[in-house]
């Protein structure tokens, strides 16, 4: 999925380092290249770090605007409002203009604007149905406002682009374990991630992650 590193409980993944707070400039040079190439009549970008999935669930797809946030999401940040208005007025010429929806998603997730950043991503996924990047990085968002059920469809359609894919069933161990208190669904992600990923460079941690959540499994912790 991708391995935004905020934490809940323990860190959920995403598909970027964003230990460093987002530089507005960083996003802005982006802005007006897509806008000249736009109005060099090019369209149909695809950004190679994030993408789609297909269809989203209909709990991914309607989220709705007063959902809590999940306990321990990240507080939101500042953008570059510049930046994020031109991403906007390119999306109003072009709705699948992927590389200006993920853009503008990616902005918002990283100022952890994850509410704001919902809309950005659907409309990617809309455009390109088979990046999991983005497809995770959705779920994840859904899962920061606080819609557990929505993350967890949103990594299900991950999973059909990428049945092993590290980040999201990492995610899913996560939701399960904190958002649902499915203690043995979050183990079995787990071990499935460490099944399909033998190399995964934090293993020695999900180990004791599923340890862990066998011992509450029937406990109702």
């Amino acid at each position: 999925m991708s391995h935004r590193k905020h934490a809940t409980h323990t860190p959920i993944a995403d598909d970027r380092d964003d230990d460093e707070p987002a530089r507005p400039s960083q996003y802005t040079w982006i802005v007006y290249a897509v806008a000249m190439l736009l109005v060099g009549g090019l369209a149909g970008y695809v950004l190679s770090i994030v993408g789609t999935s297909g269809s989203a669930p209909p709990a991914a797809t309607a989220p709705t605007a007063a959902s809590a946030p999940a306990a321990g999401a990240p507080a939101a940040g500042m953008v570059d409002d510049v930046a994020l208005k031109a991403y906007r007025d390119i999306l109003a010429r072009d709705p699948k203009n992927l590389q200006a929806a993920v853009s503008a998603g990616n902005m918002l997730y990283d100022a952890r604007r994850y509410e704001e950043a919902i809309p950005f991503y659907q409309q990617a996924m809309a455009a390109n149905g088979r990046d999991v990047n983005v497809s995770t990085d959705l779920g994840t968002a859904l899962w920061y406002t606080g819609r557990a059920d929505a993350a967890l469809a949103q990594y299900a359609v991950s999973l059909t682009i990428e049945p092993g894919h590290a980040q999201t069933l990492f995610n899913v161990g996560i939701v399960r374990s904190d958002g649902k208190k499915d203690f043995a669904g979050a183990a079995q992600a787990w071990e499935t991630l460490l099944q399909t990923n033998p190399a995964y460079p934090n293993a020695a941690n999900v180990r004791t992650l599923i340890a862990e959540a066998k011992g509450k499994v029937g406990k109702g912790n």
